[in-house]
């Protein structure tokens, strides 16, 4: 005897996708907000950057091939930085898209005021999400 699979009904299938896609707005968000953080030490510019690669490049020349994979490597992990500083993010629409999707996604999923905050979420855009510490 087969089991009956039962169908789907269209408002769950509406559910599920606005669940998917409050989950991508929120997790484009604390990707740009991770990526976007400052990091310990000097902060980089594109000149810094563009004279490391040139110093690179002339290392290249006389390097063993170890130290020519790790040359490489570090050229590629540059060029990425430089042109993530070239793109930018656009910080105050993934924002607004999160706070307009926040406290609903965080009562299904049941994260609270501190693990928002313990990963680096701002309070002030935790307050304009309805994100309380008392929720």
């Amino acid at each position: 005897m087969a089991a009956k699979k039962s169908q789907m009904t269209e408002d769950h299938k509406q559910a599920l996708a606005v669940g998917r896609a409050e989950g991508r707005m929120v997790r484009a968000y604390l990707e740009a907000l991770e990526s976007s953080k400052p990091k310990r030490g000097r902060k980089r510019t594109k000149d810094s950057i563009s004279r490391r690669l040139d110093r690179i490049e002339a290392e290249l020349e006389e390097a063993d091939p170890l130290k020519r994979l790790q040359l490489t490597q570090e050229q590629l992990d540059l060029a990425d930085e430089l042109e993530q500083m070239d793109s930018g993010i656009d910080l105050t629409r993934l924002e607004t898209d999160f706070t307009k999707v926040a406290k609903g996604y965080a009562e299904r999923k049941g994260i609270t005021y501190a693990a928002f905050r313990q990963i680096g979420v701002p309070a002030a855009v935790l307050k304009k999400a309805g994100i309380s510490r008392a929720a």
